[in-house]
């Protein structure tokens, strides 16, 4: 077992809690599609980013906000295909509701369609694309995850699934679980603890005073 000690622990969502991939996949396939691109080149700029960051590399020649708001409701109304990830649910359920929040690269709209055909709990604290300028691999979203937590960044465990998001964590000086389940881990070598699978993990309050909590790891995982 390894073992972690925090005050709380910030979620990605997608990839990380939820798997969108297909539909992440489905309907940035159709916008390629429509503004006659090639798929492949885009889809490798787009995991873990927000999309508008994406559109901004991608098409500089598009107009950012029509092809946002097309690919956000394109996303949207396809949320309902999403499913929850093994193990999210339980780890969720065990967690005090005002120790863990999600950071998310997708919009607020987004982010909660997706939590709710999940059939997760919203969380205490979601900070989304609409919170903040630069999105993953910039530190802000973690960030301002810690600040409005009220917490250190030193203070907070991150668990992601993407090199965007370990790197965003690691920029805001926090400890970063990277999740390799739903694909192969590079750009994740950096993370402080590779798991395979979310249930890999369980969350215990502290058995000292402090009321921080205890994150275990099983021994499945590899230590960096």
């Amino acid at each position: 077992m390894t073992q972690f000690e925090c005050e709380a622990i910030l979620f990605d969502l997608d990839g990380t809690l939820v798997d969108s991939t297909a539909s992440v996949e489905r309907c940035w396939r159709r916008w390629t599609a429509r503004a006659g691109m090639a798929f492949e080149p885009v889809m490798a700029i787009a995991h873990g980013r927000p999309a508008a960051e994406t559109l901004q590399k991608v098409a500089p020649h598009l107009n950012l906000a029509v092809e946002s708001a097309w690919l956000e409701d394109a996303e949207v109304a396809d949320a309902q295909t999403v499913r929850v990830i093994d193990g999210a649910q339980a780890l969720l359920t065990s967690l005090p509701a005002n120790r863990w929040g999600i950071v998310t690269s997708g919009t607020d709209r987004l982010a909660r369609a997706r939590i709710y055909h999940a059939g997760l709990p919203l969380p205490y604290l979601l900070v989304t694309a609409d919170n903040v300028i630069n999105g993953k691999p910039d530190p802000e979203p973690y960030l301002v995850g810690a600040q409005q937590m009220g917490l250190l960044p030193a203070d907070c465990i991150v668990i992601e699934d993407s090199a965007a998001g370990v790197a965003s964590a690691q920029a805001a000086g926090m400890r970063v679980i990277a999740v390799a389940a739903a694909h192969d881990a590079v750009g994740l070598e950096t993370a402080d603890l590779v798991i395979a699978h979310l249930r890999d993990l369980r969350v215990t309050p502290s058995l000292n005073r402090s009321g921080r909590m205890m994150v275990w790891a099983s021994d499945s995982a590899n230590h960096h």
